[in-house]
């Protein structure tokens, strides 16, 4: 068996693997996963006090968010290349503790400028979990099964930033801000033995990448030479900037222009994620019918039509929340259908540098994430227009990368990967066939098991073919006749 298994698929299209083993690993990569959207949400309800408690301005607190997403970023750039070259497990423990540590130095910060020195720190460290996770799901599988486990993934990518919020205010009932930062060390000490105990290394010695900040820029620049991986990295990161434009926008729209209360608010945004999270559900079972490449452009097309739409009635005013809820929820719901298979198209090919071709990815989509969602405040947050607006510019940018760089014709990531470490896929031979015990005709297929020659006569156009097939042939005339 290789590295990569190659063990016979069970019932769920992955490896021979028991259906433990795969809930297990999946529980495993759901967590670690679920470490950078807790980390960058948890204390969002925790602002004003963080702004009373450290005399800062809420600008100043706003500014430790956009530092954790540019740490999240980078930590991606660094620990991608690193779990090529190592393996996954060490980057992995390593960089969860480090995120104890910088949780707790958030937890005693004596002023906001240390707090977002630390919180960059924080990102950077609570990176690994989703740049590995993508790692060792492209180590075990590619095509189909890994587009499946990664729907799986983005269920927890999905519920993850909608329950964080919920979670911290439950924690302030409790504590003070600091409490919050408490808990994810919590948090980060329990996955660190999470994977000590329960995560096996998937990355063999023989496939990994030594050489050093040379080989890795080497690799990156390899990497980002390829129109198709830089088209799908462009959409992805295109599309995520979306979702932040309405992560960012979103409250004072529906509070503060529609008036909604909180608790109203929180449904609305429930509701939408809602639409995401079984949207990644049904993929997993759409791309055993549709190539995904193709989903992903559907979904681009519905995406730009709702957000045009978002922009006539937000302009408009017709149909009033309507006009802006229904259209969102549309949009989200596609989002749905193009991230899990993103990262799979995009990796299709990078067994040997599936990290630092995952770091790539992840990086783009929080950078461009970090850039847009000031955008929506810039232009002013009276009304949906600037929410709207940024939503279709970057929707509108995702067709135009997906169909004029990564082009879907040119897609053809979900082939099988070329042998690995000395692994030859067994010659195709075909079956010699005397000439005096056969007639012409055209050939047929073998049941499996049985071979044909790679060269010889039944290989070329009116060759001989089996003196069981003719008499088949015979039987059925004489019985047609009787």
């Amino acid at each position: 068996m290789s590295a990569r298994t190659s063990a016979v698929p069970d019932a769920d299209g992955a490896t021979g693997l028991s259906r433990g083993t795969m809930i297990r690993r999946i529980l495993v990569l759901g967590a670690l996963t679920a470490l950078g959207p807790l980390t960058i949400d948890l204390y969002l309800p925790a602002f004003p006090d963080i702004a009373g408690d450290l005399s800062a301005t809420e600008a100043q607190v706003q500014l430790t968010l956009t530092g954790t997403l540019l740490g999240f970023a980078v930590g991606q750039l660094i620990l991608g290349p690193w779990s090529d070259a190592v393996g996954r497990r060490r980057p992995l423990i390593a960089a969860t503790l480090t995120h104890v540590v910088a949780s707790l130095l958030c937890a005693v910060a004596p002023s906001i400028e240390v707090l977002g020195v630390f919180r960059v720190l924080q990102g950077m460290a609570a990176a690994a979990g989703a740049v590995v996770s993508m790692a060792v799901v492209r180590d075990l599988y590619t095509g189909m099964p890994a587009i499946r486990l990664l729907s799986r993934l983005m269920l927890v990518t999905g519920v993850a930033p909608v329950l964080a919020p919920t979670l911290g205010g439950q924690v302030l009932q409790f504590t003070d801000w600091r409490g919050v930062f408490w808990v994810l060390a919590a948090l980060g000490l329990g996955l660190v033995a999470v994977v000590v105990f329960g995560l096996q290394e998937t990355l063999p010695e023989e496939r990994r990448r030594s050489g050093g900040v040379s080989d890795t820029l080497r690799t990156y620049g390899s990497i980002l030479r390829e129109r198709t991986f830089v088209g799908l990295m462009l959409t992805g990161g295109l599309m995520m900037a979306s979702l932040f434009g309405y992560i960012a926008g979103s409250s004072f729209v529906f509070q503060d222009v529609f008036g909604l209360s909180e608790q109203a608010y929180g449904i609305v945004f429930g509701i939408n994620s809602l639409g995401l999270i079984v949207a990644t559900q049904l993929n997993a079972r759409l791309v055993r019918r549709v190539r995904p490449q193709w989903i992903v452009a559907g979904a681009l097309v519905v995406a730009s039509v709702a957000a045009a739409l978002m922009v006539a009635f937000a302009v408009s005013g017709l149909l009033g929340i309507w006009g802006i809820a229904v259209p969102l929820f549309v949009i989200l719901t596609t989002v749905g259908f193009t991230m899990p298979n993103i990262p799979v198209l995009a990796l299709a090919g990078h067994s040997r540098s599936a990290g630092t071709a995952a770091a790539l990815l992840g990086a783009m989509n929080f950078a461009v994430g970090a850039v847009s969602a000031p955008l929506v405040g810039a232009f002013g947050t009276g009304s949906a227009v600037p929410m709207a607006a940024v939503m279709f510019a970057m929707s509108v940018l995702a067709v135009g990368a997906m169909f004029v760089v990564a082009r879907p014709k040119h897609i053809s990531g979900l082939e099988p990967d070329p042998p690995i470490t000395g692994e030859t896929p067994p010659p195709v031979v075909e079956a010699h066939v005397a000439p005096e015990t056969a007639a012409p005709g055209r050939r047929r297929r073998l049941a499996p098991g049985r071979h044909r020659p790679a060269v010889g006569h039944d290989t070329v156009p009116g060759a001989a073919r089996p003196a069981t097939l003719m008499g088949a042939r015979r039987a059925r005339r004489q019985r047609s006749r009787s």
